[in-house]
C-alpha cells in the first residue's frame, strides 16, 4: 500500500485552508528570517530545528498582535457586557497550528518554509503541549476559549500560570512513573507578561470589626503577576485573552529576618509563596484537601476580582481614571461563569470586597454577587466534590469563613421559614456541613451564591436535579439549567484531520467550520459511493499514517487494516477500563481456537499519581499487551498498546484514525464526556452505555447507528436497591470466570503471580461500577462491532450518518446558549476591521 500523504500534502488541495497568495509568502518568509536572525541566534552561526520554531511563532505571532490590540480597543470603546471564564485548568495544547488555522494562514505558512527547506510539521512537534488541565474539565475550558473569540464575545479566561503542567507518563516495566512538565524551559512564544497589573493577594492574618467597618488585618501578601495569551476566533480578527496569574514573593517578603542576620533565609523563604503557581494538582474526579490547593484557589480568585472591578471602574470615554462607583449595574456589565467549584471563593471575595471595601448594604449586596455568578457542576461523584475543613479557612481566610458562615445563616433562615420543622432539609442544605471535622460543602455555596445553576448534558443536569441538589432543585427550580458540552471543530477537525475537512468541503462547502449543524447535508450522500469511497479512504490513510508513528515509538508491528479501537480517557475506576480489559483477556481466549479477529486495542491515558487502583489498572493493560503481543500464534490478530503519555497533541493524532471509541463508563457516573464527541465528528464508530453526552449522540444519530449496550441509569439504581453481588456474575458466566481466575493466577503476570490481587478482591468485594453486570452485554455488543466491520461499505455509512450528525456538539453552540441563556449577551458575527484597514 502507498504511504499516507503528509498533511501539509492534503493542506495544498483543500479549499478551506485559504489560498496562498505569492505577497502574503514572501512576507511571512521575511518575518521569519528577521525574527531568526535578530532575535534567536544572535551570535550562533547555525539555527537549531527549536529556533526555526521559535522564528515561525514569533512570525506567526506579528499577525495577532495587531488584532489583538484592535480587539481590546473595541471593547474598552464599545464596553459591551464582559464574560469573565474562571478555571483552575485550560488544557491548551499546543498553539502555532491552531493560531495559523485561525488566522487562515496555514497555507501560506506551509509554502514559505517549504521554501525555506523545511517541513512544517516538523516544526509544529518542536512545540510544548500547554498542559494546564487534567483532562476533560481543562481542555472544555480551552474550546470554550476558542468558542467565545469565534463568537465575537468579549470574553476572558482567567486561571494559573502553573510552571509545572500535567506530569509526563513514563511507562517503566509496566507501571506508570510521573516526571516533571517543565513546559516552560524553553519560553513560551505566545505569552506576554504584564507587570504592570500585578496585584496584591492576601492570605492569613485577623479579623478586626470597628465603627468604620470589618478589617482584615496583619495578612502574608503575595502578588499575583499577569501573563497574557492571546485566542483568536475563526477568521473574524477577534483576539481575545486568557490571563493566567503567576504568584511573585514582595520584596519584603519575611526581610524582618533580615534584621537578626538572617538574610539568606529571608530571600529562600520567597518559595514559599512562589510556590502558589508551581504545579497543577494531577487529579481528576478526586478532591485533594491540601492547604496549597485552598491557596491556589482563592489566589486565582482574589487577583481575578480586582481585575475585573478595575475593569469595570475604568472609562470608556478615553479616561483611565476611576468614573464607575456604583455597583448596582456591575451585573449588567460583568458575568462570571465558575467552571466547577474550584473558583467558588468568587462568591465570598465579591461579597468582601462590596460589603467591606465599597461599603454596600449586605442585601444589596448579595444581590450584586448573585447576578453575576453562575455555576456549572462537572461531576456527580462524591469523592469529587470540594468539602474544605473549616479549620484550614479559619487560619488562611478568616475573613471569608465569617462570611460564609453569615451567607449560610441567612440561607438556612429562609429555608426554615419555607419548611417549618425540617430540620433534616436544613441539615442537608447546609453550607457547613457538622461533624468530627466541621467543612464547608462548596458545591451548596455555589449553588446558593449563583444566579444559575447547569449541568454538561441532559442526563446529568436530571440527575443534578434530582438527585445531588434535589433539595436546592425544590426549592428554586428556575435556577437549573443544561448546556450539553461541545469540542470546537476548529482544532478537532480542521486542524487534526485536514483529509476529512477536505472530503467535507468538496461536498458540502466550508460554512460548516463555523456553524456545524450544516454537516446534516452529508446525510444527502450516504449512498454516494464515491464520498462513501473517499471518507473510507481518509480514514486509512489515518491508519495508515498513525501505524507508521506507533511502530517507530513502541517498535510494534500493526497491521492497518486492524479495527483501532481506542479507549483513552484518564484512568478511573467510573470509566471502566476493567471492563475492556475483560473483553481483551476473553477475545485472546477465544482466539488461541480461532482465527476470526484483527483488532488493535489502543488504551491509554494518565492515573492520579495517589491513586493506587488506577496505577493498578495501566499495569493490568502493559501486563495483558506483554502477552498478547508476544504469543506467535495470534500474530497480528489481536494486538495491546498502551498509549503512553496521551496529552492534546497526541489527541490529534489518535483520534482521526480511530475506528471505534470506547465509551463505556458506568450509567450515571460520566457527566458528559468531549472524548465521544471528537471520535464522532471524525469517522469513529461509539460503543458505549447510555451515559452523558452518549444519550444526545444516540438521540442526534439514531440507536441503529451507534454500538450501545448495558444497564442504564434505571438500571444501576435498581441493581444499588437490591444489592449488587459480583459473585452471581462470576459463576454465572464461564468466560467471565476463566478471565478473572486468570487475574488470579498471575496467567498475565507470572514473575509475580499475586500482581493483581487488589484489581479482583475490588472487582469481586467492592466494585462500585458494576464491571460484571455489563460484562455479558458489552461482549455481545463487541460481537455485533466485529460482524459490521467485515462489512466496509455498510461501516462506512454509518461513519457519515455518525459525521452527519455531530453538528450540535459544536462549542460553538453550546456557548451561544450560555450566552444568551446565562450571561445575557448576543454573539456577533460582525468582523472586527484587520490591523491594515483603516477603523471607521
Amino acid at each position: 500500500m502507498a504511504a499516507p500523504r503528509s498533511d501539509s500534502e492534503k493542506r495544498k488541495q483543500i479549499s478551506v485552508r485559504g489560498i496562498a497568495g505569492l505577497g502574503d509568502v514572501a512576507e511571512v518568509r521575511k518575518s521569519f528570517n528577521r525574527h531568526l536572525h535578530f532575535t534567536l541566534v544572535k551570535d550562533r552561526n547555525v539555527a537549531t530545528p527549536r529556533d526555526y520554531f521559535f522564528a515561525l511563532a514569533h512570525a506567526v505571532r506579528d499577525h495577532l498582535v495587531g488584532r489583538w490590540i484592535r480587539t481590546q480597543q473595541c471593547y474598552y470603546e464599545r464596553d459591551p457586557k464582559r464574560i469573565y471564564y474562571l478555571s483552575l485548568e485550560f488544557y491548551m495544547g499546543r498553539t502555532l497550528q491552531n493560531t495559523m488555522v485561525n488566522l487562515g494562514m496555514q497555507n501560506v505558512c506551509d509554502e514559505a518554509i517549504y521554501q525555506l527547506g523545511l517541513d512544517l510539521e516538523e516544526l509544529e512537534e518542536i512545540e510544548e503541549d500547554a498542559g494546564l488541565g487534567n483532562g476533560g474539565l481543562g481542555r472544555l475550558a480551552a474550546c470554550f476559549l476558542d468558542s467565545m473569540a469565534t463568537l465575537g464575545l468579549a470574553a476572558y479566561g482567567y486561571g494559573i500560570r502553573y510552571e509545572f503542567g500535567i506530569f509526563n507518563q513514563k511507562i517503566v516495566d509496566g507501571w506508570q512513573v510521573e516526571e516533571a512538565d517543565d513546559w516552560l524551559r524553553y519560553g513560551n512564544p505566545w505569552e506576554k507578561a504584564r507587570p504592570e497589573y500585578m496585584l496584591p493577594v492576601h492570605f492569613y492574618g485577623r479579623v478586626e470589626h470597628t465603627a468604620e467597618g470589618v478589617k482584615w488585618l496583619d495578612t502574608q501578601v503575595v502578588l499575583a503577576m499577569p501573563y497574557d495569551t492571546p485566542v483568536p476566533g475563526y477568521k473574524n480578527n477577534t483576539v481575545n485573552t486568557m490571563r493566567l496569574w503567576s504568584a511573585k514573593a514582595p520584596n519584603d517578603f519575611n526581610l524582618q529576618e533580615f534584621n537578626v542576620g538572617d538574610y539568606i533565609e529571608a530571600v529562600l523563604d520567597r518559595n514559599l509563596a512562589e510556590n502558589i503557581s508551581r504545579v497543577l494538582y494531577p487529579n481528576d474526579n478526586f478532591f485533594e484537601g491540601k492547604e496549597l490547593r485552598l491557596k491556589q484557589e482563592y489566589f486565582v480568585v482574589a487577583a481575578t476580582l480586582q481585575d475585573i472591578i478595575r475593569r469595570f471602574k475604568s472609562s470608556n470615554f478615553g479616561c483611565r481614571d476611576p468614573v464607575r462607583t456604583c455597583f448596582e449595574t456591575f451585573p449588567d456589565k460583568v458575568a462570571i461563569q465558575l467552571n466547577d467549584t474550584h473558583p467558588a471563593l468568587s462568591i465570598p471575595e465579591l461579597m468582601r470586597i462590596l460589603v467591606d471595601v465599597e461599603k454596600m448594604e449586605w442585601e444589596k449586596a448579595w444581590e450584586v454577587t448573585k447576578r453575576t455568578c453562575a455555576y456549572t457542576n462537572h461531576t456527580v461523584l462524591p469523592e469529587a466534590l470540594e468539602r474544605w475543613p473549616v479549620t484550614m479557612f479559619e487560619k488562611l481566610l478568616p475573613r471569608h469563613l465569617e462570611i460564609i458562615y453569615t451567607i449560610n445563616q441567612r440561607h438556612l433562615d429562609h429555608v426554615a421559614a419555607l419548611y417549618p420543622g425540617d430540620l433534616d432539609r436544613l441539615r442537608r442544605m447546609s453550607v457547613i456541613e457538622e461533624g468530627d471535622c466541621k467543612r464547608i460543602n462548596m458545591a451548596h455555596l455555589c449553588v446558593i451564591g449563583s444566579h444559575a445553576v447547569n449541568g454538561v448534558a441532559r442526563i446529568h443536569s436530571e440527575i443534578v436535579k434530582n438527585s445531588v441538589f434535589k433539595d436546592f432543585y425544590e426549592l428554586e427550580p428556575e435556577k437549573f439549567q443544561n448546556k450539553t458540552n461541545g469540542i470546537t471543530p476548529r482544532r478537532w477537525l480542521l486542524l487534526c484531520n485536514p483529509g476529512l475537512a477536505g472530503v467535507i468541503a468538496e461536498k458540502i462547502g466550508e460554512d460548516f467550520v463555523t456553524d456545524l449543524s450544516q454537516l446534516k447535508k452529508l446525510l444527502d450522500f450516504v449512498d454516494d459511493e464515491v464520498f462513501i469511497r473517499d471518507v473510507a479512504k481518509v480514514k486509512q490513510e489515518n491508519k495508515l499514517k498513525f501505524s507508521a508513528y506507533l511502530e517507530e515509538k513502541y517498535k510494534v508491528k500493526i497491521n492497518p487494516s486492524s479495527m483501532f479501537d481506542v479507549h483513552v480517557k484518564r484512568i478511573h475506576e467510573y470509566k471502566r477500563q476493567l471492563l475492556n480489559c475483560l473483553h481483551v483477556i476473553t477475545l485472546y481466549n477465544r482466539e488461541l481456537g480461532s482465527h476470526s479477529h484483527l483488532s488493535v486495542r489502543l488504551p491509554g491515558s494518565l492515573a492520579a499519581p495517589g491513586y493506587h487502583m488506577a496505577k493498578m489498572i495501566i499495569k493490568l493493560i502493559t501486563s495483558i499487551g506483554d502477552v498478547v503481543n508476544n504469543d506467535p500464534y495470534i500474530g497480528d490478530r489481536l494486538k495491546v498498546i498502551f498509549l503512553e503519555n496521551y496529552r492534546v497533541s497526541f489527541a490529534e493524532k489518535v483520534i482521526p484514525a480511530a475506528d471505534l471509541s470506547q465509551q463505556i463508563s458506568t450509567a450515571g457516573t460520566e457527566a458528559s464526556g468531549t472524548g465521544n464527541m471528537k471520535f464522532m465528528l471524525n469517522g469513529a464508530l461509539t460503543i458505549g452505555t447510555m451515559d452523558g453526552a452518549n444519550v444526545e449522540m444516540v438521540e442526534e444519530a439514531g440507536k441503529e447507528n451507534l454500538f450501545i449496550f448495558g444497564m442504564q441509569v434505571e438500571d444501576v439504581e435498581a441493581l444499588d436497591k437490591r444489592g449488587y453481588n459480583a459473585r452471581e456474575y462470576y459463576e454465572r458466566i464461564p468466560e467471565l470466570r476463566q478471565a478473572v481466575d486468570q487475574l488470579s493466577s498471575g496467567f498475565f503476570s507470572p514473575k509475580d503471580p499475586g500482581c493483581f490481587r487488589d484489581v479482583v478482591n475490588m472487582l469481586m468485594n467492592h466494585d462500585r461500577f458494576k464491571v460484571f453486570a455489563d460484562y455479558q452485554a458489552y461482549m455481545e455488543c463487541q460481537g455485533r462491532v466485529d460482524q459490521l466491520y467485515r462489512k466496509p461499505r455498510e461501516w462506512t455509512k454509518k461513519v457519515i450518518k455518525n459525521i452527519a450528525s455531530s453538528g450540535k456538539f459544536s462549542s460553538d453552540r453550546t456557548i451561544t446558549e450560555y450566552a444568551r441563556e446565562i450571561w445575557g449577551v448576543e454573539p456577533s458575527a460582525v468582523k472586527i476591521p484587520p490591523p491594515n484597514v483603516p477603523r471607521e
